[in-house]
């Protein structure tokens, strides 16, 4: 019998038009972005447009990716802005 391996989620963040930081999970982070770029499923972004995908971090499930969106939101600002200076990966900006 084959085993079946998790798809990976990931916690991500994205900078807003005004500096703000918004955490959410997905499977696919930059189609999420895209879809915060066009005004699609976060009401966060309604005041202040999405600009940059500036952090992803993969997570092994759904479940662990829950745990850490939740252990990132509720960090401070100082330690969210670390953790975007110390990201190496691609940045994705919004068109």
């Amino acid at each position: 019998m084959k085993s079946i391996e998790p798809k990976p989620w990931y916690v991500y963040l994205v900078r807003a038009a005004n500096g703000a930081l918004y955490c959410g999970i997905s499977d696919d982070p930059q189609r999420r972005f895209a879809a915060h770029v066009a005004g699609k499923g976060a009401r966060f972004f309604h005041s202040s447009p999405a600009r940059a995908l500036v952090y992803v971090e993969a997570c092994a499930d759904k479940s662990a990716a829950l745990r850490r969106e939740r252990a990132v939101k509720g960090l401070g600002k100082r330690d969210k802005e670390s953790l975007v200076s110390g990201y190496v990966g691609p940045l994705v900006l919004a068109e």
